[in-house]
């Protein structure tokens, strides 16, 4: 009995722990599922399932060359030395280094057309006297520049041969952060090189790399030599071309940058077609929002271009565009950022009509614009700090002075002799203004949207500011025009 009872007390505690272990309730009449549901299974790519990476590498690895470049080389001549340099070297070779070398180097590519058109970065080719193209099977083709566009980076090279493979394209603005990649070309002299990696961000600019930036960032391995090859996605579509890399050492740190493709094929048809790239233009400078500018401007988010300056006789002044104007969207497109715009500008075809969406004192406003070319003579330019000795006049303002803007000064500091306002003549240190930003010589022609011709508008609108206010401030500095917010009057 005793041993009955006891093996009674064995099963009903396995049949307990059972059902505790597995938090089933059997006085209840709901399934015994969890809460919540986690259906998530795994991409047959990464599941040892499927050999898709392996295909795809098959298919693009045949449309990715390898061009190697040389040029020659010369060493400046001097005068003093080139005696004494051809009696004393003639004891030093080989080490001595010659007047004139041969320099070298390596890069990628991706064929894009069965006639023997190759798509690559400006830099890979940049100045050479030389291009050799290196195909999958090992044959080598002189390669021909069909044009360069350094301003963001791209350039087309011509083989002479027929029925080539080629690549796919893929759109580019169609990509998702997150997606596999796979990127091709020859690092380090290693050909027929691939790694994978996944898209990190999209939209990349400021990088410093070139003039139109809107570059894929990716984590798959880039090196010196897989500039100017394919990056593609999971159906080997081209969706970039490998062009630089962030790095401390010069080696593979997790970020590389590639051109989109649509960036790049628009750059490539005109190159072929035209043999140079005809760029949009708006006729305006524009900058970026801070959070505190947004508040200023009487907007919810730091998205949207802000206008600071109309180009006399161009697109935007002819359509009433004027300064101040904040654009949000071009072709029902939204308008994240001053990259954002000047990318569609510069893409969009010369005489279309384009739609902005404008606010305009806090309220919508739809402009038409025509796009005309952008005028050759337009350069960037970098800001200077202004370094002229002014004559000072006490107008104190949260850590500046200011005095009236003369001819003379005007002349001083590059700006026109019709200019307006007021000049900053010093600038306190470690104060609010220099937090700010502000220069001596920043021209001061606006407070908070007012005008300010001379120092009488200018102590006109400061007397009317009170303790704690931010202050709006669109500054002139030499060839920038921009709005600043200064924080902490007092």
């Amino acid at each position: 009995m005793k041993k009955t009872t006891f093996l009674l007390f064995v099963v009903i505690a396995l049949i307990s722990g059972y059902l505790i272990g597995n938090r089933i309730n059997i006085f209840s009449n709901k399934p015994s599922s969890p809460p919540y549901t986690y259906n998530f299974q795994t991409p047959k790519e990464l599941s040892g399932e499927s050999t898709a990476f392996s295909e795809i590498v098959k298919v693009v690895s045949p449309v990715v060359v390898n061009i190697s470049t040389s040029k020659i080389v010369e060493r400046d001549a001097n005068p003093f030395s080139d005696f004494f340099d051809d009696q004393f070297f003639d004891f030093m070779e080989p080490h001595y280094k010659p007047k004139k070398w041969k320099e070298r180097s390596l890069g990628s590519g991706v064929i894009v057309s069965p006639d023997g058109y190759i798509l690559t970065n400006a830099h890979v080719v940049e100045k050479a006297d030389e291009i050799m193209v290196t195909l999958q099977d090992q044959q080598n083709f002189k390669g021909k520049i069909i044009g360069s566009d350094p301003k963001t980076d791209m350039a087309v090279i011509k083989i002479s041969i027929q029925n080539l493979p080629t690549i796919k394209w893929g759109n580019s603005d169609n990509i998702q952060v997150g997606e596999f990649v796979l990127a091709f070309g020859n690092p380090y002299s290693l050909s027929n090189t691939v790694t994978m990696g996944i898209v990190s961000a999209v939209g990349r600019a400021n990088v410093g790399i070139a003039d139109y930036e809107d570059f894929i960032q990716t984590d798959a391995a880039i090196n010196p030599g897989n500039s100017g090859g394919p990056l593609v996605n999971i159906k080997g579509e081209l969706i970039g071309i490998n062009t630089a890399i962030f790095s401390r050492t010069g080696g593979y740190q997790g970020i590389g940058f590639a051109v989109p493709s649509n960036m790049a094929k628009s750059v490539m048809n005109q190159l072929i077609n035209q043999g140079k790239v005809t760029r949009g233009w708006l006729g305006v400078t524009i900058q970026n929002f801070t959070p505190e500018l947004a508040r200023e401007f009487g907007l919810k988010k730091s998205t949207g271009a802000l206008v600071t300056e109309i180009m006399k006789n161009g697109p935007a002044e002819k359509a009433g565009i004027k300064r101040g104007d904040i654009i949000t969207e071009l072709d029902d497109k939204e308008v994240k950022n001053v990259e954002t715009l000047r990318n569609i500008i510069a893409q969009s075809r010369v005489g279309s009509k384009i739609e902005l969406n404008v606010i305009r004192d806090g309220k919508p406003l739809i402009i038409d614009v025509t796009i005309t070319e952008l005028p050759q003579d337009i350069a960037q330019t970098v800001p200077r700090d202004q370094e002229e000795k002014l004559s000072t006049e006490e107008n104190a303002l949260a850590g500046f002075s200011v005095m009236n803007l003369t001819q003379e000064i005007a002349t001083q500091l590059d700006l026109s002799r019709d200019e307006k306002g007021v000049v900053i003549v010093r600038v306190e240190p470690y104060s609010v203004a220099e937090d700010a930003g502000l220069k001596k010589g920043d021209v001061i022609q606006e407070i908070n949207k007012k005008p300010i011709k001379n120092i009488n508008d200018f102590n006109s609108v400061v007397s009317r500011i009170k303790k704690g206010d931010t202050l709006l401030l669109f500054i002139n500095r030499g060839t920038s025009k921009f709005y600043i917010t200064l924080k902490g009057y007092s």
